[in-house]
């Protein structure tokens, strides 16, 4: 599906006006973690459901599907976290990801045909998102804005600061190294320890919370940059 391409920046700006209308109508912000469950079912009217995905569309790799003549959002029952709340933090990534196709893209499917009535539930979705497809530009923007909505940069600054008392960056070039060496097998990218505790105050997983901090340059990579820890 061919969409708009959309800077970082307006991304960003898309989620902050959706955070602002909710906490408009249902109280004031500053507080972790962000309802995401909230602002699609209690602030979009969004419906909310669990299902099998997998066996339903007969797609491997599907994490959500979102109905757009429907208005109703499927998270693959995979992802249940009160079955397993390891999986809280993909689950709640998930439903942000699904938010962000509803407010940036869900004008190009409003009026295309063959979307289906609110009582075709054999209907195919509008939107199927899967782990294999995070190189659509699509799906990109979805990722980007779910990134900026569940950790708003003002909030990641405050928890940092909060917690270590400073705004200087943490240099993870050599935890990372060491992290690197004790993987067996392709268990994904390794993830530093300021990463994980701050990932907690947010709700989501230490992979996410590590890639919006080195984008806001608050863990850098680099070997030879100092760091808020020692080295």
């Amino acid at each position: 599906m061919n969409v708009k391409y959309l800077r970082k920046e307006e991304s960003e700006a898309a989620s902050r006006r959706l955070l602002l209308a909710y906490h408009e109508r249902f109280g004031p912000d500053g507080y972790l973690p962000i309802p995401v469950e909230e602002i699609l079912e209690s602030h979009l009217g969004l419906t909310l459901e669990f299902d099998d995905l997998r066996r339903r569309l007969g797609v491997a790799d599907v994490l959500g599907a979102t109905w757009v003549k429907e208005r109703r959002v499927v998270i693959d029952q995979s992802l249940d976290p009160t079955v397993d709340s390891r999986k809280e933090g993909r689950y709640r990534f998930t439903i942000a990801h699904e938010l962000g196709h509803w407010e940036l893209h869900r004008h190009v499917f409003e009026d295309a045909p063959g979307q289906g009535s609110l009582f075709e539930h054999d209907t195919p979705p509008s939107i199927v998102c899967r782990t294999g497809s995070r190189k659509d530009p699509m799906e990109w923007q979805a990722d980007v804005f779910a990134s900026y909505l569940l950790m708003p940069g003002k909030m990641v600054n405050e928890a940092w600061e909060s917690i270590y008392g400073t705004q200087e960056p943490y240099g993870a070039a050599d935890e990372l190294a060491d992290l690197a060496r004790k993987v067996v097998g392709d268990v994904g990218q390794p993830v530093v320890g300021v990463a994980r505790e701050v990932a907690r105050e947010f709700r989501v997983s230490g992979t996410a919370m590590q890639i919006r901090l080195v984008d806001m340059g608050l863990i850098r990579m680099e070997k030879t940059l100092p760091g808020l820890f020692p080295e």
